[in-house]
Formats: C-alpha cells, structure tokens, sequence
C-alpha cells in the first residue's frame, strides 16, 4: 500500500465497513474500474476504429471495433441477430440472444471472424481460443429500442423521458472473462500495464459494445426510414449507457476472493482516509465537491426502482441530499479536517446509503492523493493463499476470534442462522441459493459461509496446543477456514461481517458491493437475489474522449434533468 500521503485519520474498522446492508450500499467513486479505463485510454491517448461493419436491413450481421493503445490492439468482434420475440430472455439458461461479443486480442483476421461466428453466438455450446478475452451477451430493451428506432426513422430524436426511464438500449446478461469457455486465462495479461487493474479486459468490452449498440439503431433507423432518417443526437446518445443483469452467479465471487476483495476495500478506505486527514481545504476542491453534489441529485432523480427495499432507500437517500446540501450550505468546508467533521456528521445524521455517498463525493476533488491506489487493486499476492502449518494453534484463534467473534457465540444449528446453502446448479454450473430445510441440497452445499465454519473451526481448537500442521492432520476438513483466517493477517477487509446463510441474507447487497467497484449505477434490484444495473450512461463515445470527458461524465450535467 502506498504511504507516501500523510494520513493522520485511519481507516474505518473492518467491523463497521464489512457488514452487508453498508456493502450493499456502496456507490461507484474515482477508483471505480470504469472510469480508471477511460482516464487511462485519454491519458494516453488511444484510437478508436471500425474497420468492419457488415449488417443487414435486418439487423443480421457482423461487426469490429479496435481500440489501439500504446503497446497493444484490442477488438471488439460484435455479432448481431434478429431473435425471435419468444426466445429473448435475461436467464442464463438462455441459448440466443439479439446480440454477442468477443474482445480479440489484437486485430481479427477474416479467418477469425468467420471462427468467432461459428461459436461466439453459441457462447456454451461453443468453444474460444486463447486470442479471445471475453465473451459477453445482450439483449434490446424492447420498448425503448422500437421507440429510438421509430422516431429515428421518422426523422425526429426520440423522447429524452423516455430514455431516461430505461437508460439503455441493450443490456448485457453476462460478460465471461478467466478462461471460460477457452478464452485466456487472467495471468495470461495480468503484467500489461493497461488491463493489470481488476476487470479492465471486461470493462473495455463493454465500453465498445456501448459504441456498436448505438451504431446499431442507427443502421436499422436508416434501414426503415431511408433518406428521412437522422443519427441520434449526441447529447441524448451520451444519456444511454449499457444495462446488465446480475444474479446470484456474481454474488460468490467476493467470498472465493477474501485478498482481492480486501484490496478494492481497503484502498477505498484508505483513500477516504487520506482525504478525511486534509487539514484544510481549498477552495477550488469545496466548489468541485459542491458542483458534484448537485449533479448527483440529477443523478439520484433518474434513479428508477419498484423492489419495496430500493425504493424505500431511495426516498431515505434523497431524504439524505435534501440535508445534505442544507448542512454543507452552511459550513464553507475550508478549515478544522472539513472531509472528516463532514464523514463524522454524515455518520449520525444520513442513512447508510447516504454517507457512503459522502465517502465517494469527497474523493473527487484528490485525484492526487486516490488515483495512484488504483496500482494497488489487483491481486499479486499468491503466497497469501499458502498454509503457514507452522502457526502456534493460540494465534489461529486469535485470527478468528479478530474476524469472526461476533459469530462464534451464534447458535448455528438454529433454523434461522442456517436457513439456506449455496450450491451450483448441475445444468449451467452456476452458483445458485437454496432453502436448506426445504430442498435436497444439503450434501451439495458449496464453502460459502465462512462464518459458521470459523465457529466450527474455533469449537474444534477449544483445549488444543500444537501448531496448524498437528490440527489440520487430525482436522483436514477445517484447511479452508485455516487458510482464510491467515489471509486476514494481509487481508483485513476481506470477510463479510454477517452471516451468508441466514434466512434475512439478501445477496443483492453482495452484487451492489461489486457492481460499485466496476462503477455500476441506478441499481434495479428485481428480487433479492438479482438486480439490473447501466453502465457508462453519460461516458463520451470513443471520437468524444479526451482527458476532458474521461472522467467525470458518471455525473450528470446540471440542467439536462
């Protein structure tokens, strides 16, 4: 971790941050993944082309987006299909979908395409090679897209209340990176400077699929209206961003990844606190701070949800604003620690929503002090995931008990505490979530609660001496939790404070904590266990990125509600 800020104010501890209704209500922030792409890609001032572009008058067809960078090429190989009302689906047991993508490493061959198009729309049933990255899906936002398509025909731009009510013409239902379905494994690009950040292969794909979609109603606008068809207006193409389903397949992932998770975590939280110990503020960095508050009640007004729990968080948050804006009017944020008076404020007077808000808004003026941390989110740290066997069995308990004492005391052969059990599901080998007392899924049950294991693993110790290599001989079954509670020595944030199998656990406050480091906005929880999400809604297209555009566009203009 990089020491060279002067931080006076330390972190916030594990036990307040890693609880799940906190983590399910982060928000995207200057580390988001997202926005790292784009400041990288003006930074360093990358190119952008369209070498292929090849669809019918029905929408059939092929298409290819390069974005060239200092070292490398990656493409976008796009693949669009006229699919049948009654096979569009957002479920992963879905088999076609309108479109399907894959990011190439380097420039397709005709050779490549043609490949590509033999398995990338089958993407299960199909297999990739290790020049592929990613692969992805997605599918129209019926309404809207009919709507953009109609009064582009007609000549006329469509409805910007209309946009705003959806937010994107296409959402994807899965961007597939790490070796599925053949494509490269992660350490095959993990030491290239411009994806070695978490998920910047995945983030490109989708940045380039945004520039296909609208590409794509344009062409078809053209194709139905012919010489009465106008391009859609850039200030309205800007609003659109790219939608994404998200189920319960994502929300493992930061339990199975406790030092990777921990690093996301942590270096936001050094980051707020770096900020929260600058002892006096500008006055250029309270007016950016202000100017981005009142673009995030734009942002907060487009904001659309029917799930009970969203909505009513979303009244609690613009509850929160209103209060906001009223306390910092009143406070000129320039002396006396300002961001750290105003976290302290913000704890006692705003909903968790709200001050996680907070926390991101004050970082937006320090790009000096947080945008370096970003080098720190990866996980490089392979010898984390060794057994120390030589621990004395006294500091193992102490690991625990550090962790996870407020679980070790709970009752966990109580229905409550263990109502459901993660499993994959035998058809997609997806994880999925089950009723454990009310469904044969027991004996298939996945290492998903760390917590009940921790108090099994801490009863198990209870009397014992030796070391962990003495324990895990007569106790292999418990090498799982050993390893995690070793990894909490450099992993202090990477384990969810609350119980993941309880009977009141929403994995939706999982998906929100990892949809936030991508820099996912306007969460659409559509049951407890899935939510829709937009991504780069307001981002400039690739001919419209400078260092400019790159950075601030998550917050919507002033004015353009």
């Amino acid at each position: 971790m990089d020491t060279t800020a002067q931080t006076t104010i330390p972190r916030r501890d594990p036990a307040t941050v890693m609880r799940l209704s906190r983590l399910g209500s982060l928000h995207q922030c200057r580390l988001s993944f997202m926005r790292q792409l784009t400041r990288r890609m003006a930074q360093e001032n990358w190119s952008f082309a369209r070498p292929v572009f090849r669809v019918d008058d029905n929408g059939v067809g092929c298409a290819v987006y390069s974005a060239k960078g200092p070292e490398r090429t990656y493409s976008l190989v796009a693949f669009a299909h006229d699919l049948p009302p009654e096979m569009r689906s957002d479920r992963v047991i879905a088999e076609a979908w309108d479109a399907t993508f894959a990011l190439f490493d380097g420039i397709p061959s005709e050779d490549d395409i043609e490949r590509l198009s033999q398995n990338v729309p089958l993407q299960e049933a199909g297999r990739v090679s290790e020049s592929e990255l990613s692969l992805s899906r997605a599918n129209r936002s019926v309404r809207l897209w009919a709507h953009v398509v109609d009064r582009l025909a007609a000549g006329l731009q469509p409805d910007f209340e209309q946009i705003d009510m959806v937010g994107y013409l296409m959402r994807t239902t899965a961007v597939y990176g790490s070796g599925k379905f053949g494509a490269a494994d992660r350490e095959k690009i993990a030491d290239r400077p411009e994806v070695q950040a978490p998920f910047q292969a995945e983030m490109l794909s989708v940045f380039l699929t945004r520039t296909f979609v609208r590409d794509l109603v344009q062409h078809m606008a053209r194709a139905k209206g012919g010489d009465h068809a106008v391009p859609l207006d850039p200030s309205l193409a800007r609003r659109l961003g790219i939608g994404n389903s998200t189920g319960l397949g994502m929300a493992p992932f930061i339990v199975n990844h406790p030092v990777l998770f921990n690093n996301w975590i942590m270096v936001r939280e050094e980051a707020i606190a770096r900020v929260r110990s600058v002892a006096e503020a500008t006055e250029d960095d309270v007016q950016r701070f202000r100017k981005l508050l009142r673009r995030s009640e734009v942002s907060v007004d487009r904001w659309r949800s029917e799930h009970p729990i969203q909505v009513k968080n979303l009244a609690a948050l613009k509850d929160d604003l209103s209060t906001l804006t009223a306390h910092v009017g009143a406070d000129d944020l320039i002396n006396d620690y300002p961001w750290d008076r105003l976290m302290n404020w913000a704890a006692g007077a705003l909903s968790e929503e709200g001050q996680e808000l907070v926390a991101s808004l004050i970082l937006e003026p320090y790009a000096n002090l947080v945008d370096g941390l970003t080098s720190c989110m990866s996980d490089s740290n392979g010898s984390a995931f060794a057994i120390d066997g030589s621990m004395d069995l006294a500091d193992l308990r102490g690991l625990l008990e550090e962790s996870f004492g407020w679980a070790l005391d709970l009752d966990w052969d109580a229905p409550e505490n263990c109502a459901r059990a993660w499993y994959v599901s035998e058809e997609k080998l997806e994880p999925r979530m089950g009723e454990r007392f009310d469904e044969p899924i027991a004996e298939y049950e996945q290492p998903l609660a760390p917590a009940r294991d921790a108090a099994l693993t801490h009863r198990a110790l209870n009397g014992r001496q030796g070391t962990v290599v003495e324990f895990l001989l007569d106790h292999p079954e418990h090498r799982h939790t050993v390893r995690r509670a070793q990894m909490s020595r450099v992993a202090p944030y990477g384990e969810i404070r609350d119980n993941t199998i309880s009977a009141q656990v929403l994995p939706i406050d999982m998906l929100r904590a990892k949809l936030s480091f991508f820099g996912a906005t306007h969460f659409d929880p559509r049951s407890d266990r899935w939510v829709r999400i937009c991504m780069y809604a307001g981002a400039p297209y690739p001919e419209d990125l400078t260092t400019e555009t790159a950075d601030l566009w998550v917050y919507p203009q002033e004015g353009t509600a």
